[in-house]
């Protein structure tokens, strides 16, 4: 059975002046998730916020802190981003030394568990970690900015994932984030992902109406 199609916009591309305003919006437009790109300068060459923004914007909305961790070493910072409210994070396998270690660390903190795999990273370094997650991210772009262009290569290992996910009744989400629009979002979730995650096209088509674009992104 298909999961649901759920729209995790990215405040990436907000007005970061009036950020808390901006999640609010995306929750009364019928955001399901708010997704929350975390870069440290140093795995990916951007830096964007940190716990301190998150737990500002915590209390403004109930809605999922789908949280993507774009930092190395990892695990020395699940803890302060469990307790600035995210409800899920993710990470990449090539920023830990031990993927183990990592995912017993978030589910210490009772958060759901996300892997993410760039656009050359191989399904082989998750495989034998799909029974004990939550989501898989796969990125359609190689992290580090937004605004970039969807890669459609990815495609093929996102149908690989998913044919292995239902082989083996696991169950786990799979995000798709990179360059989606309202043309290619319907190859995402013919290839099996059920969760999108849009910046550029939710704040900005159609003179930025956030439920319209959200909800052209849900059912094309």
């Amino acid at each position: 059975m298909n999961n649901p199609i759920k729209i995790s916009p990215s405040i990436l591309s907000a007005n970061f002046s009036k950020l808390g305003e901006e999640v609010i919006s995306l929750e009364k437009a019928g955001a399901d998730y708010i997704h929350i790109d975390v870069m440290d300068g140093h795995f990916v060459p951007n830096l964007t916020i940190g716990p301190e923004v998150i737990k500002t914007l915590r209390p403004l909305t109930n809605k999922i802190f789908d949280v993507h961790l774009m930092i190395s070493p990892v695990d020395n910072f699940i803890k302060s981003f469990a307790n600035a409210g995210a409800d899920i994070i993710t990470f990449h396998p090539e920023a830990t030394k031990d993927t183990s270690k990592t995912i017993s660390l978030i589910k210490k903190e009772g958060k759901k568990v996300g892997i993410s795999l760039k656009p050359n990273s191989k399904i082989d370094l998750i495989n034998n970690f799909l029974g004990e997650i939550d989501l898989v991210l796969i990125m359609s772009v190689e992290p580090g900015f937004g605004g970039q262009k969807f890669m459609p290569e990815v495609l093929k290992k996102t149908k690989l994932l998913k044919e292995l996910i239902s082989k083996n009744n696991f169950k786990v989400d799979i995000e798709i984030d990179g360059g989606i629009n309202f043309e290619n979002c319907s190859l995402a979730k013919e290839a099996g992902a059920n969760i999108l995650v849009s910046g550029s096209t939710i704040f900005k088509e159609n003179k930025g109406d956030l439920r319209k674009n959200i909800e052209i992104l849900r059912k094309n």
